[in-house]
């Protein structure tokens, strides 16, 4: 789906947008057409509709952004290692394959149905996001023959010129409402299910 067509930007939209734009299109219909005609043509804000049904779904199965912010300020209180356990297991949670890698510009090789990315997630603490990392990334996609990776960035600011970048090389900045969100399907440690 095309990321400005009028279905994804009513996903995007509170729920109750679709089903306002349905109910006033339905509305114009039965004033404007004649009254034979209105019930038939009305029937055209059914998909509208669901797309309201489905915004809704997702919206109120999505955590609360007091949750986000709860994970996303322990994960920034995370030493390096824990991060990357919680890292592992929520992808794990997804159904990705997960693999750490030594040392280098990515952290993680996670796969999925037969598609791969290299994570680089070790600078989620920086102030300041700029090529660099981006570049070193994107190496090491190459260097692996990775067709997509990603950078974790949850703080701090992203410079236009590595937004530019990682746009241009089929990389994903994942910020910080991404790894909250990803965070939050990670099972209970054991010392929190007490």
């Amino acid at each position: 789906m095309a990321p400005n067509s009028l279905f994804a930007v009513l996903l995007r939209s509170p729920w109750w947008v679709s089903f306002l734009a349905a109910g006033a299109i339905a509305l114009a219909c039965g004033a404007l057409l004649p009254s034979h005609v209105a019930p038939y043509a009305a029937v055209g804000v059914l998909p509208i509709f669901g797309v309201g049904c489905v915004a809704a779904w997702r919206q109120l199965r999505a955590p609360s952004a007091t949750r986000m912010q709860a994970a996303l300020d322990e994960a920034g209180a995370l030493p390096w290692r824990a991060l990357a356990d919680r890292l592992e297991s929520a992808w794990r949670a997804e159904g990705h394959t997960v693999h750490r890698l030594p040392a280098g510009p990515a952290d993680f090789r996670i796969e999925r149905e037969g598609r791969s990315a290299l994570v680089s997630a070790r600078r989620w603490k920086a102030g300041a996001h700029g090529v660099e990392p981006l570049r070193d990334l994107q190496a090491a996609m190459r260097a692996q023959d990775v067709a997509s990776g990603v950078y974790i960035a949850p703080q701090g600011a992203v410079s236009d010129a590595a937004r530019d970048f990682a746009r241009d090389h089929a990389l994903a900045i994942m910020d910080g409402p991404a790894l909250a969100t990803l965070l939050l399907k990670a099972p209970a440690a054991p010392a929190a299910r007490r």
